[in-house]
């Protein structure tokens, strides 16, 4: 049993360093991923 504790203690300790920024989480960065996106298409003429 004290080997799963164990293993357990770790995962749990490694989950809490996880920094991944993820695109759906709020901010800066998804405000201008958002106005990117809404922009009018600008499109060549020929």
């Amino acid at each position: 049993m004290k080997t799963n504790s164990r293993f357990i203690k770790s995962v749990i300790d490694a989950a809490e360093k996880n920094e991944t920024v993820l695109p759906w989480t709020r901010g800066a960065r998804r405000a201008a991923f958002i106005a990117k996106r809404q922009a009018p298409i600008k499109r060549k003429t020929a």
